[in-house]
């Protein structure tokens, strides 16, 4: 039975609770078992492909290759994951990448060099989050359906500025980010910057008032209004965030595909929301795990590769991640019920 001690009448106000301490370890504990059981998935699929593909699956550049192809879809879901943590949604990252990788590889974009391809991506992925943003925190949309009028709008204005085509990039200082050469000890630079996010995503939620407020905002936005915090613009920078996300992402697959297309970031949407709920997010909201959602799209990206390299059918491969989504929230739910 929980006991509480209520303070002395003139004291200082503040509840002492016997089972404060327990109750905090309880949390943490159920959070190591969550990162625990995922890396168990994690090292189980590796030693599937270990097993199935010996040769291929442990070949050094096939696990370098494994790591970029997350890192691209990898630093969306650090966006994601601060959007769902609040309560809301973004149907719209997979568009702007697309997007944005298109307008930063455009031929008079280009001219500009390695700057101009890199703030072109980072200008348009936040500018389409900020529109997001005022419309969702200020114009009261749902969610949904505003991030579903930006998927619309910027997969046609894609389409609309590549004429269907296939935009090749020709700076060989972006280039040459994705050649061997520049590996820094055997890592990839896209996967050093995929780390930087997930560290830098880490720290902000769990260790600033940011994150914070991110995760008021999600557990019950009316009780943050009245604790003082500013819900709008705390959603209109959620969705900047993401936004920002999804620009560096984009300039990431610039680099990996060497090119820009109006078909980039298809599914992004699926896969960040998937693994951010496989990695322990709710998706009402109030509750978070960047290293859960990365650890979740190094589940998808392992699967992924597997299947290829058995020459196994994607819809077998799509299968087996809808059961693995299933699973995680038959999970969730249980442990939510058991505490």
């Amino acid at each position: 039975m929980t006991q509480h001690v209520s303070p002395p009448r003139g004291g200082t106000g503040k509840a002492a609770t016997v089972d404060g301490p327990p109750a905090w370890r309880a949390q943490l504990g159920r959070a190591d078992v969550r990162t625990l059981t995922l890396l168990g998935v994690l090292a189980a699929l590796v030693l599937i492909g270990g097993i199935t593909q010996p040769d291929a699956f442990l070949d050094t550049r096939n696990l370098q290759l494994v790591l970029t192809q997350a890192s691209v879809i990898g630093v969306v879901t650090v966006g994601m994951t601060f959007v769902i943590v609040s309560g809301g949604i973004d149907l719209s990252v997979g568009a702007i990448v697309a997007l944005a990788s298109v307008w930063a590889t455009t031929v008079a974009t280009q001219e500009y060099g390695f700057a101009g391809i890199l703030f072109t991506a980072v200008v348009v992925g936040v500018g389409c989050g900020l529109v997001n943003g005022v419309l969702i925190a200020f114009g009261q949309m749902v969610p949904f359906i505003a991030t579903l009028a930006m998927l619309a709008s910027a997969r046609g204005l894609a389409e609309q500025i590549t004429d269907g085509r296939t935009q090749v990039v020709t700076v060989p200082s972006v280039l040459d980010l994705g050649e061997r050469d520049a590996y820094i000890l055997g890592i990839p630079p896209l996967v050093l910057v995929f780390a930087a996010v997930t560290v830098i995503g880490w720290l902000v939620l769990n260790r600033t008032t940011f994150g914070r407020r991110t995760v008021a905002v999600g557990g019950n936005a009316e009780a943050a209004r009245l604790a003082g915090i500013d819900v709008r613009r705390q959603r209109l920078y959620l969705y900047l965030l993401s936004g920002l996300c999804c620009g560096i992402a984009a300039f990431l697959l610039i680099v990996l595909a060497g090119s820009g297309q109006n078909t980039n970031g298809n599914l992004y949407e699926l896969d960040a929301i998937a693994a951010a709920i496989i990695g322990g997010t709710l998706l009402t909201g109030g509750r978070g795990h960047i290293l859960g959602s990365v650890l979740g799209v190094l589940i998808f990206t392992t699967i992924t590769n597997i299947f290829a390299l058995n020459n196994l059918q994607s819809d077998v491969q799509q299968i087996a991640k809808g059961a693995i989504i299933v699973a995680a929230v038959l999970v969730q739910r249980r442990t939510a019920s058991t505490h």
